[in-house]
């Protein structure tokens, strides 16, 4: 595929605000769509970074940009000076309302900060042909940012289990690397 770009093309630094009055610029349309239209531009976007820089890259990047969202998104959206409790209950009901996910807390352990997460009907993958995979990169890089938000901890999140590998529910392990 060629690059139909110029090379010297500049974009915005993301910032909340660039997101924009979605329910002004959508008044007819409104502020939800399909999740295939997100996947479409998910996935494509992951093949063509993909082929551009090969798995390893592509699937860094793809966590990464999932770090900057969930990190804006924590910061916009969620109370960051609640109790941990009351955090995790905030957010599990703030996924389920944007309709991202269902989040449950299998495990927590105050003395390490490590945790287990689920996200049941996850946007990223739920409904997915089984591939024998992982391949909630994104979300990896999403609960993290989340997760550094409130902690101010970096955490390294992975999944163990996903849709895509046979599972209906997606599984992450969260380990603070501070």
């Amino acid at each position: 595929m060629e690059n139909v770009f110029e090379s010297g093309e500049t974009h915005n630094e993301f910032s909340w605000e660039n997101l924009g009055d979605i329910k002004e610029g959508r008044g007819d349309l409104g502020e939800e769509m399909p999740v295939v239209v997100y996947r479409l531009m998910q996935y494509t976007m992951l093949d063509v970074l993909t082929k551009a820089y090969g798995n390893e890259i592509a699937n860094r990047h793809f966590r990464d940009a999932g770090f900057l969202a969930g990190s804006e998104f924590a910061r916009n959206v969620l109370d960051l000076s609640a109790d941990f409790e009351t955090f995790v209950a905030n957010l599990q009901k703030t996924l389920q309302e944007f309709k991202i996910g269902i989040l449950r807390m299998e495990d927590f352990d105050p003395s390490t900060g490590g945790m287990v997460l689920t996200v049941g009907e996850d946007l990223d993958c739920s409904g997915l042909p089984v591939t024998n995979e992982t391949v909630c990169f994104y979300d990896e890089g999403f609960i993290s940012g989340i997760l550094w938000a409130y902690t101010g901890k970096k955490y390294d999140v992975r999944e163990v289990d996903c849709w895509a590998n046979g599972d209906r529910v997606c599984r992450f392990n969260g380990v603070v690397l501070d």
